[in-house]
């Protein structure tokens, strides 16, 4: 006897995929894989950009999905979906870092002043994109960036997480995630400049 299951619109927002995959019986993985299907790009790309390894960015996206199934249960919609798989990607991809490097990529000498000025915390990254070149050549700069400067201005150019969320979660001083922050969008433009400049034959 074939098995009947119910319907799954692919054009049904997360909210509704999210109970459906919730509340799907055993062997109907069609709402969970339509959720993937419509957040992976955007999750492969951050997971590259925190890791600053295209090679590892498959495989740690496909963890953080992993992990996503087995807590969906526990999902209680107070925040929208994509805000909750981005923290346990980001969560996913600090333990990363730690298990392959240890707290080195934490580690940096910056002087830390209660007199720094605020820097701007939501940049788009469609906008940062659409400024400064392809979606490629953006990661291509990210991923030379040291850890303590490209993790920091991943979580605040394109999570858009706030400075005390992100102090918090690479649990650093206040000061010092600004002046990372600063220093990661600093460094980037250069790099992006000289890259751009190559490009285009310039010397």
């Amino acid at each position: 006897m074939n098995r009947r299951f119910p319907k799954v619109d692919p054009n049904d927002p997360d909210e509704v995929l999210v109970e459906q995959a919730k509340n799907a019986v055993p062997g109907d993985s069609r709402a969970f894989e339509t959720l993937v299907r419509r957040h992976k790009g955007h999750v492969k790309a951050n997971c590259r950009s925190l890791s600053g390894s295209e090679s590892d960015a498959e495989d740690l996206a496909q963890e953080v999905f992993v992990k996503t199934y087995f807590a969906l249960r526990r999902f209680e919609g107070r925040s929208k979906f994509k805000t909750w798989v981005q923290r346990i990607k980001i969560n996913h991809c600090l333990n990363f870092l730690r298990k392959k490097k240890g707290k080195s990529f934490l580690d940096i000498d910056d002087p830390v002043t209660q007199t720094e000025p605020d820097l701007r915390v939501h940049e788009s990254a469609t906008k940062a994109t659409e400024a400064l070149g392809t979606q490629e050549l953006v990661q291509e700069i990210l991923e030379t960036l040291p850890d303590t400067l490209r993790v920091p201005l991943t979580m605040c150019d394109m999570d858009g997480h706030s400075y005390q969320e992100i102090a918090d979660s690479l649990g650093i001083g206040l000061s010092a995630t600004k002046m990372r922050i600063k220093r990661g969008r600093e460094e980037f433009r250069r790099r992006f400049e000289e890259r751009n400049a190559e490009l285009a034959g310039v010397e």
